[in-house]
């Protein structure tokens, strides 16, 4: 196995060698947010039937602002750690 400089140089940045990681990253990303999706639906289906009722009541216009705040604090986290 030898080393050329193109594998160096794609060892050391990335995103200047092939678009594999890229797509490697798009399909984890895609396949954690459905993972993290589903959990999500099932922790909310289960909490309204524990409440012994017949549907969830509505979620207030507040509590989707504070998750929807969570949720961007995330992604922006995330997207930091890709540019150190």
């Amino acid at each position: 196995m030898s080393v050329t400089s193109e594998s160096v140089k794609e060892a050391v940045n990335p995103a200047k060698g092939s678009s594999n990681w890229r797509t490697r990253t798009y399909i984890m990303g895609a396949i954690l947010g459905l993972l993290l999706g589903l959990l999500s639906a099932y922790l909310f289906v289960r909490a309204s039937e524990e409440d012994l009722t017949d549907a969830p009541k509505k979620i207030r216009t507040g509590d989707m602002m504070k998750m929807s705040l969570a949720v961007a604090a995330l992604v922006r986290q995330i997207a930091e750690m890709g540019g150190k």
